[in-house]
């Protein structure tokens, strides 16, 4: 799965991206939150978290890790395995007096952005005929000036990879561009850039159950897919009841039991045109299932639908 993109069939070449399937992580900086407890949880946490957390932090923080770890995998591991939308979500650290940007959920990563977005620029390097999509988003504590610099480090990193917006966006025009990188920029000073993509929309069924999840896809489909890219989230959503009542459980225990039913729905999926047809699938702890794999062999149905 590696080079997936460049082992596709010729036939998909002129194919545009957001046509295609492509296999994307949730949450996909979370395999290096910061388990000091020095470091606070995220701002973006209930209240009552934050004081439980403040008070009981011996108690609540192995909860806290439990659920919000959705990759185990570094960005590198994941990029190897197939992954080609990666969602990204920025904060800046409160009561941090530097310019340095994280990852979060639940807490903040150890990692920098500009670590990670070197990483993938030397994977980049090595595979040249393969795409990614990244998709920034949330930007948790960012004011202006912190927008600025993210800017700045995004186009110092990627330079002439970065993919501008364009009409025929197919890998055959991508590769005899030299571009690489699609970035979509969730916030409003999208408008004035053009090497900035808009906000990707996520499918997001808010469900703590397979079956739910499937059912609210469905119902999705019926109303129609978005003219460019979009994500169908199949990661599933816990809530504070569930929690408190699977207390030896994690996120990871939740998603593993339910992939066989996800996977399988997922396989019945087409990419393509059609109003009911998908794009990006995302999901949780995507290396360690037959996840990329299925989202990958999607695009086979698009050469049989050819002809």
């Amino acid at each position: 799965m590696e080079t997936w993109m460049s082992q596709l069939p010729s036939a998909l070449w002129d194919t545009p991206l957001y046509h295609l399937a492509i296999p994307g992580s949730h949450n996909a900086i979370t395999y290096c939150l910061d388990m000091n407890d020095r470091s606070p949880v995220d701002l973006t946490q209930p209240d009552m978290l934050q004081k439980l957390d403040k008070y009981m932090k011996p108690f609540i923080r192995p909860f806290v890790y439990k659920w919000a770890i959705t990759q185990e995998v570094t960005i590198k591991h994941q990029l190897d395995c197939g992954v080609r939308y990666f969602d990204l979500r920025i904060a800046h650290r409160p009561n941090d007096s530097s310019t340095d940007l994280y990852f979060y959920h639940g807490v903040y990563t150890t990692v920098t952005v500009e670590i990670v977005l070197m990483e993938i620029r030397q994977w980049l390097d090595a595979h040249p005929k393969e795409v990614v999509i990244l998709s920034f988003s949330h930007f948790l504590g960012l004011n202006q000036e912190l927008h600025t610099l993210l800017l700045a480090s995004i186009r110092s990193i990627f330079s002439s990879k970065l993919c501008p917006k364009m009409e025929v966006l197919t890998l055959r025009n991508l590769w005899a561009l030299g571009y690489q990188v699609i970035v979509s920029y969730e916030h409003s000073i999208v408008s004035g850039h053009s090497d900035l993509w808009p906000h990707i929309p996520y499918w997001w069924a808010n469900k703590c159950k397979a079956e739910a999840l499937i059912e609210a896809f469905e119902h999705r489909k019926q109303h129609g897919r978005p003219g460019g890219f979009f994500v169908t989230g199949i990661n599933l959503t816990e809530d504070l009841k569930y929690i408190c009542t699977h207390p030896t459980e994690s996120l990871k225990d939740l998603v593993m039991s339910t992939y066989p039913t996800l996977l399988s729905w997922v396989s019945e999926q087409t990419p393509g045109s059609k109003l009911d047809s998908l794009n990006i699938i995302a999901g949780d702890f995507i290396t360690e299932s037959r996840f990329v794999p299925t989202v990958v062999r999607l695009n086979e149905k698009l050469l049989k639908h050819s002809f």
